[in-house]
């Protein structure tokens, strides 16, 4: 059913070996290389042609075909404004869960999809489907569930947890079953020499090495507020702009010799609340609201009973599992953590699993404090 296969060819080893995978496989393999950001801009900084180096080496080292795509008005539309309004809000949003969402999930996959004449489109991943890693389970009448990988520890279902179901149906995800050192030694072993020790990329891929509150003042006029403790009261400090900042991260203020930490942004002051300590208990919190939930197949039968789902919880990449109670509330969500977790961030991505699949995930709007599991 499935034999031409688009795969996302990044630069990186793993989309290499993905693409490698599918080759020995007897599938017709077609790598498109995406670029999501003009790299033409003077403050962006992306390695765009470093990578695009790197997946035409391993493209005529597997024999196939590399389509370079453009999709920067989309990720500008779809992505960076999006970002741009929530910081400016005093939020924290995640840009890899919007990425794939609107750009490696559907852009991606309609441009194959209508361009290539593709019958399933493939990535580099660390993920699965209920349908397999090479959609060797499809069923035309069932929806796909998203699974966590044999390599729990580059597991990357929270940055898909947004994916929609239309694509995820048709995505093989070759690295399922894989552990990274593997993967390594695959491509070492197959000579794709060039990719086969390059580090993982990490960040805000357009930024680059520009520090992160050097390249947005290029989009966000900055604006000075104050650091106030929230213990004392005092003014401790001052900064340019609540959009460099998020909860939990360290200040270092110079004129004093305490360590402040982020704790609260107040949007409509511009002052940033900050506590002495990074295990101060205001940073610990265990309730938070969300907005609508994104369920990547079905709401879970407890949720539509108006029952409470107990399932666990993560807001951050790989971070541990936190058991979890939810029910609905007006918004979206009610999620309370079994235990505190260390700065929950309004406009990050809390995403809910259980016995191995992700069921979804939802945008924290509001983190409520002190609350008795």
């Amino acid at each position: 059913m499935f034999k031409r296969i688009a795969v996302g060819i990044s630069g990186g080893v793993d989309s290499a070996v993905a693409a490698l995978l599918l080759k020995k496989a007897n599938y017709q393999v077609e790598g498109v290389f995406m670029r999501n950001w003009d790299s033409n801009y003077e403050v962006g900084a992306c390695s765009d042609e470093k990578d695009f180096e790197d997946a035409s080496f391993v493209c005529r080292k597997l024999g196939i075909p590399l389509h370079r795509v453009y999709f920067i008005r989309e990720y500008w539309n779809e992505v960076f404004t999006v970002l741009l309004k929530e910081y400016e809000m005093g939020l924290t949003p995640n840009p890899d869960i919007l990425c794939n969402r609107y750009i490696k999930f559907d852009s991606f996959f309609e441009h194959c999809r209508n361009n290539l004449g593709i019958d399933a489109i493939a990535t580099g991943h660390y993920a699965n489907t209920s349908f397999g890693p090479y959609l060797e389970n499809y069923r035309e009448d069932e929806g796909a569930r998203l699974l966590q990988p044999v390599d729990t520890s580059k597991d990357q279902t929270f940055f898909l947890s947004q994916v929609k179901q239309f694509s995820l149906r048709k995505c093989m995800f070759p690295l399922a079953n894989i552990l990274k050192t593997k993967v390594r030694q695959i491509a070492r072993d197959e000579g794709l020499l060039q990719v086969a020790n390059k580090k993982d990329s990490t960040g805000i891929c357009f930024i680059g090495k520009t520090r992160f509150k050097d390249f947005i003042d290029d989009f966000i006029q900055p604006k000075k507020g104050l650091f106030i403790d929230i213990d004392t009261g005092q003014t401790v400090g001052e900064h340019d702009g609540i959009h460099k900042w998020t909860v939990g991260q360290r200040c270092h203020l110079c004129s004093h010799k305490e360590a402040y930490f982020v704790f609260q942004k107040e949007q409509e002051t511009n002052n940033i609340y900050v506590v002495s300590g990074t295990k101060h208990p205001a940073l610990w919190n265990n309730l938070c609201i969300t907005n609508k939930p994104h369920w990547i197949n079905i709401e879970p039968p407890e949720l539509k009973n108006n029952s409470v789902l107990h399932c666990t919880f993560r807001f951050q990449h790989i971070k541990p599992l936190v058991p979890c109670r939810v029910v609905k509330n007006p918004e979206g969500l009610t999620i309370l953590l079994e235990h505190n977790l260390r700065a929950l961030t309004e406009g990050q991505f809390g995403a809910l699993y259980k016995d191995n699949e992700c069921l979804g995930s939802a945008k924290l709007l509001n983190i409520v404090h002190n609350v008795v599991y």
